[in-house]
């Protein structure tokens, strides 16, 4: 096409060797790219995009962008656009929910450009053939990892090839790991996205080494921080509890796969998420045990990040909303503790975790010496090197300032979110400010002496957590004072009275130990079931704190935190600085860090935590750059979990790399994606295959097939292109028809309604009443009404155990009936109120299936023998009163359900009189009183002498028979 011949105007925004190989490469086939992360991705793509917009006649669908994704593509497209003087270049157009009007997308597509276009109103937007696939000069894919079989992406790709066999497809991806996972993932995944070829491109690809190692390095100065005495204890006993809990999933879940269970792979990989998979099919039979374990295993993986990433009052505060989060509900009279909790490194934990902020020490009073506490306020290692980094980039400044270039000289400071930068911002602003009072003839020379440190932060930090902690201890009191008698003596009764329920089951007898905590340093004591006990301290207690971390003159005089924008006042808050001057502190953002690099051109970064990906983007800008000099520091904590899982993300990324490299080595030469010759562009198909996809299964009463220009249709709701179901419906051949249903979410035939239900989504319905009026709904306007209820794939096909029904039968809860309604509350199962649901509705079929794929079989059974709907009348069911008839419904319907059920059950009336009488008669009133002879031209004799002879009928005689 005339865009694989555009001009190529972009080559100087991809300065590197490796950079232009591979915007070549993409420019002459389609493939699918597996990059690592840190080389430029982004900037790959837009620079492709911007080829194909500077031709000015192509329409290119941008699939799988996120939001940030958009922003980053537009400006660079407009960024190109300006530099190369193409004003043909449109730029590009994101599709979201704010277009609503079908209308505006039409002409939109009509006009050509790039549009990045959510999936949902791209799928819909094809199979409405508002957007003819045969247009489109190409498609670019995002996030190639993420396509699977029954992702929407797929459908979109499976939707384009099949009706446009020249334009082009390239797939993109930075995450190679889902590209290894299952049996030749890789030939997998390029079938599901119609690819026959595959470029891998890591770190250690000879073109990218030779690229970034070349004369033009960054210096790189690598600091490994030790961590304290007390931060090791506390990554111990975690470390330990995590051991604990996995031996016992291993005790008691003996019939799985276990070989990964181990230490290693729960501090390097998302073993939670990887348990609970394995779990899943059976999720319904494992112990309540096993269930908790599984959830405590991402609360401790999140404790050993917070350990190094929190100070250390930030740290204690989680540390006691973990501890109220797992305690037994009030009246609770099992035990429901977390079983890491009973351990004693779970008291190491929590003691250690208070002897960071404060510790106990001996208080004179006038009668006797009686225990008090003291503030520690332990500071992060890493505060201290960070301080001296900046110093000694200031006297670097000073006595040997280096040569003038194109750098801005900006000391940027890189973390992993948003709270590390808050902390690190707080740091910096007061690590020079003394907190101890100064005497009034002090000079200032002492001052200038003074060492950085957070103190004064820290004191700030320890008023606020001792405030949060007494409004903490009052709640507390509030919900859990029913159980006070169940506390040891370990914590003051008038703050923490039975906090925890102390009573151990029968059989169940655990050591209590740690001892009390005024011996332990204020730690946390033992409940009478050996679980730990939440401590609060004593009024005094707070008190003395409160007293020693008193607000001094230097913390007054602060500028105070800006919380809203004065303008009147602006000289107050804000002031001009030259770049030079600025310290950048920033939160790791994937590619968006490029953006930072190119519009700060820090001359100084400070890498506060590991990231492999940051590294790779480091050196790419100075590679890319000759005119710029980049120094960076390298922080991370030796021998803690953190540098642990930096080394293993690389070790796995490459060790995902080389099986992708093995695979592409062994898999075939020819794959066969599609149904078209790729040299020709003509279909391949089998002429018989072809006639046979036309050939209707309904046998009409004789015995031979009859063969229909029409494949088989099924009308499906918008809103159910968030499920898998309606890809699965159409690879079976199914012509799938969007529309905006207001009754049912799949229309099969003119007489089948289907609606659909997840398992989560069934018990909603049934909670707020809305599964009721839907019900009711589609008896109103279709003959047979379905619920279909669908369980997830990999999960186990049940529901929760059958109970006793006796005590559950209750009234099935209608729209606006009371929420004390047992039926639809939490009191009767949900098996009850299935029955309860088919009582009410005794036509409603009820369908169940394990997976999206059995639900397509089901679909394509249940329409043997049906016409195909129309999909006009299935929007006008539940608009119009009168579109129940031509929605295939039957008549009587589009009256009260009420009435009708009272009739249906008159002797006499049949389903086929029953349409006849609600026309002719407006009421039951109406029937009772017409005459056999009136009846009979409606019903027939016989019926009408029956349906007369009940309404008409001697009660005295009724009660002598």
């Amino acid at each position: 096409m005339s865009a694989n011949n555009a001009p190529q105007p972009v080559k100087l925004s991809l300065p590197l060797e490796y950079q232009q190989h591979l915007f070549q490469e993409l420019r002459a086939e389609d493939e699918l790219v597996v990059i690592a992360k840190g080389l430029g991705l982004m900037r790959l793509v837009t620079n492709l995009l911007h080829s194909y917009d500077a031709a000015g006649n192509n329409l290119i669908i941008v699939v799988g962008a996120e939001e940030r994704e958009n922003a980053w593509i537009g400006e660079a497209l407009a960024e190109h656009a300006a530099i190369s003087n193409t004003p043909r270049a449109r730029g590009l157009t994101v599709v979201n929910t704010d277009f609503t009007s079908v209308g505006a997308r039409e002409k939109m597509y009509a006009q050509g450009g790039i549009y990045s276009i959510t999936s949902r109103i791209l799928v819909v937007d094809l199979l409405t053939s508002l957007l003819n696939p045969e247009k489109i000069t190409g498609v670019i894919l995002l996030h190639a990892d993420k396509v699977v079989a029954t992702s929407l992406e797929a459908f979109i790709l499976r939707i384009y090839r099949q009706k446009n066999k020249v334009g082009f497809l390239k797939a993109f991806s930075d995450n190679p790991d889902p590209f290894t996972i299952g049996f030749s993932p890789l030939a997998t995944m390029m079938r599901n996205m119609f690819l026959r070829k595959a470029s891998l491109w890591p770190r250690f690809h000879v073109t990218v080494a030779s690229s970034l190692e070349g004369k033009k390095k960054a210096e790189v100065i690598e600091l490994e921080v030790p961590m304290t005495d007390a931060m090791k204890e506390i990554q111990t006993a975690i470390m330990e509890c995590v051991e604990v809990s996995i031996h016992e999933l291993k005790k008691g879940n003996t019939g799985l796969e276990m070989d990964d269970w181990n230490l290693d792979s729960a501090l390097l990989k998302n073993f939670d998420i990887m348990v609970r998979r394995q779990l899943d099919p059976n999720w319904h039979r494992v112990s309540w045990k096993t269930k908790q374990i599984v959830n405590d295993l991402t609360v401790l993986r999140g404790m050993l990040h917070s350990l190094v990433t929190y100070d250390a009052v930030s740290f204690l505060q989680h540390l006691d909303t973990i501890h109220a989060a797992h305690s037994p509900q009030p009246g609770s009279t099992r035990q429901s503790q977390s079983p890491w909790l009973f351990l004693d490194a779970a008291h190491t934990i929590f003691n250690t975790a208070k002897q960071r902020v404060y510790a106990s020490k001996a208080k004179a009073t006038e009668k006797s010496t009686i225990e008090s506490l003291r503030p520690v306020l332990e500071e992060q290692p890493k505060w201290a090197v960070l301080a001296e980094i900046l110093e000694e980039i200031d006297r670097d400044l000073y006595f040997d300032p280096p040569m003038r270039d194109d750098s801005n000289g900006t000391i940027l400071i890189m973390c992993s979110d948003t709270t590390t930068c808050r902390q690190l911002r707080d740091y910096l602003k007061s690590m020079h400010v003394q907190p101890q009072e100064t005497e009034p003839d002090a000079k200032p020379e002492k001052k200038r002496g003074h060492k950085p440190s957070g103190a004064f932060m820290m004191r700030k930090s320890l008023r606020g957590y001792l405030n949060w902690k007494r409004e903490f201890a009052q709640i507390s009191t509030a919900l859990f004072s029913e159980n006070q008698k169940a506390l040891e003596g370990a914590v003051d009764p008038r703050l923490a009275q039975g906090h925890y329920k102390g009573r151990a089951p029968a059989n169940k007898r655990r050591r209590v130990r740690g001892g009390s905590a005024a011996a332990a340093g204020a730690g946390s004591g033992r409940a009478a079931n050996g679980s730990l006990v939440q401590y609060f301290e004593k009024p005094s207690e707070v008190a003395d704190l409160m007293a020693e971390v008193e607000i001094t003159a230097e913390e007054a005089n602060q500028k105070p935190d800006i919380v809203a924008d004065p303008l009147e006042d602006m000289e107050d808050y804000f002031e001009l600085y030259e770049m030079q001057d600025l310290v950048v502190v920033h939160a790791y953002e994937g590619d968006q860090d490029e953006h930072v690099l190119e519009e700060v051109r820090p001359r100084y970064i400070v890498m506060y935590e590991p990231d492999a990906s940051f590294i790779r983007r480091v050196e790419v800008y100075r590679s890319s750059h000759n005119d710029r000099n980049v120094r960076v520091y390298f922080l991370f904590y030796g021998g803690s979990v953190e540098e642990q899982r930096y080394l293993a993300s690389v070790r796995r990324e490459k060790d995902a790399f080389t099986r992708l490299i093995k695979e592409r080595a062994s898999m075939s030469i020819v794959m066969t994606t599609d149904d078209h010759d790729a040299t020709t562009g003509t279909s391949a198909e089998d002429p018989q295959n072809a006639f046979l996809r036309t050939v209707n299964t309904r046998i009409a009463g004789g015995g031979r097939l009859a063969a229909t220009a029409q494949p088989p249709r099924v009308v499906v709701d918008v809103r159910e292109f968030r499920s898998s179901l309606p890809s699965l419906l159409h690879a079976r051949g199914i012509v799938v028809v969007p529309c905006m249903l207001t009754v049912g979410d799949y229309i099969l035939s003119p007489q089948i309604c289907v609606e659909r239900k997840s398992v989560s989504d069934l018990i909603s319905s049934f909670k707020d009443g809305r599964l009721y009026s839907q019900a009711e709904s589609m008896f109103q306007h279709y003959r047979d009404a379905v619920l279909l209820i669908e369980f997830d794939a990999g999960k186990s096909f049940t529901l929760e155990p059958f109970a006793d029904l006796s005590g559950a039968a209750r009234s099935l809860k209608k729209p606006g009936a009371d929420d004390s309604g047992g039926g639809s509350g939490g009191a009767g199962d949900l098996q009850s109120k299935i029955v309860l649901l088919t009582l009410a509705f005794p036509r409603l079929r009820v369908v169940w299936s394990s997976d999206p794929h059995q639900t397509a079989e089901i679909f394509e059974a249940l329409k043997t023998q049906q016409d195909e709907p129309d999909p006009v009348a299935a929007v006008r069911a539940g608009l119009d009163p009168r579109a129940a008839a031509a929605a295939g419904g039957d008549n009587q319907q589009a009256f009260n359900l009420e009435p009708h059920e009272m009739l249906g059950v008159v002797p006499g009336v049949t389903p086929q009189n029953l349409k006849t009488l609600t026309l002719e008669a407006e009421s039951v009133r109406d029937v009772a009183n017409m005459t056999a002879a009136e009846l009979e031209p409606l019903v027939g004799r016989e019926a009408a002498r029956r349906i007369y002879g009940f309404f008409n009928r001697n009660l005295i005689d009724m009660g002598d028979d």
